[in-house]
C-alpha cells in the first residue's frame, strides 16, 4: 500500500510547479504580442534608380527642403496602436525602406491615426457599424542633387 501512495505522489503535479507552468505560458503569450511595423514601399516609375545609401545618413524631414532634390519614390508604414512600438523604432524602419531604394532623406506627409476599416453587424433593419482605427505613416524619398 505504501508504494501505491508514493507512485501517486509522484505522478501529481505539485501547485508550485503548475502556477510557474502557467506564469511562464502567460509570460510567452505577452512577449509574443509585442508591436510590429507593416510597411510598402514603392520606387517611382521614370526616375533614375540610385544604389542603397547608409540607413543612419537618411534624413526624416517634416517639410519640403530647399535644397534641390528629386523624388525617388514612397513608402507606407502602418505601426501597431496597441502596443504602439517606440518613436525610434518607426523612424528606423523609415529610414532601412528609404536606403533601400538609395534615398537621401524623407519627408513625412502624414502621420496619424484614423478610421482604417468598418465593419457591419446585425439584422437588416437594426444593423451596426463598427470602426477600427490605424496608425498610418506616408512619406516620400528623396534623393539630392548634386551641386
Amino acid at each position: 500500500m505504501r508504494t501505491q501512495n508514493v507512485a501517486a505522489r509522484t505522478n501529481s503535479i505539485p501547485i508550485n510547479t503548475l502556477i510557474g507552468s502557467l506564469a511562464l505560458a502567460a509570460l510567452s503569450f505577452v512577449l509574443t504580442s509585442c508591436s510590429s511595423i507593416d510597411g510598402k514601399t514603392s520606387e517611382y516609375v521614370g526616375v533614375p534608380h540610385y544604389s542603397h545609401t547608409d540607413p543612419g545618413q537618411v534624413a526624416i524631414l517634416r517639410s519640403e527642403p530647399t535644397r534641390p532634390h528629386e523624388r525617388v519614390g514612397e513608402m507606407i508604414l502602418f505601426p501597431s496602436i496597441a502596443p504602439a512600438p517606440a518613436v525610434h523604432d518607426v523612424e528606423k524602419k523609415l529610414r532601412k525602406e528609404a536606403a533601400k531604394i538609395g534615398a537621401d532623406a524623407v519627408i513625412v506627409l502624414y502621420d496619424g491615426i484614423h478610421p482604417t476599416e468598418a465593419a457591419v453587424s446585425g439584422p437588416y433593419a437594426n444593423q451596426s457599424v463598427q470602426t477600427m482605427t490605424g496608425h498610418q505613416l506616408i512619406a516620400v524619398a528623396i534623393k539630392y542633387k548634386a551641386g
